[in-house]
């Protein structure tokens, strides 16, 4: 457990989080390019997204909704499984409609490199 004050943040028995060592995964920087865009659809929805392109995640999105701070990172697959979009973005249908419409026009194929 982390407690934090105005201060600094100490993980459990009051060790301070920059005097742990980390085990890390993976550290990487990558170039990536991010479209913002706003639409309203025909449910009358707005949507503030920003879709972040990276060589990560086998050519899927990065889709934010900058409203809510709902992340997914989404490929074809998932934009067209039923009720995928409703229940992330936590949508209506007809909502998510509009959004699975727009995500289809900017959401290419998934590339497996690793294969």
């Amino acid at each position: 457990m982390v407690q934090c004050n105005q201060v600094e943040c100490k993980a459990e028995g009051g060790i301070p989080l920059f005097d742990q060592e980390i085990d890390y995964l993976y550290d990487t920087t990558e170039d990536t390019t991010t479209r913002f865009v706003c639409f309203v659809g025909e449910s009358m929805k707005r949507f503030d997204l920003a879709i972040t392109s990276s060589n990560r995640f086998y050519g899927k999105k990065l889709v934010v909704d900058i409203q809510t701070g709902i992340t997914g990172i989404l490929g074809p697959d998932d934009v067209n499984e039923e009720g995928y979009l409703e229940h992330l973005y936590r949508l209506k249908e007809d909502e998510a409609n509009d959004l699975r419409s727009f995500l289809a026009s900017v959401i290419g194929t998934v590339n497996f490199t690793d294969i």
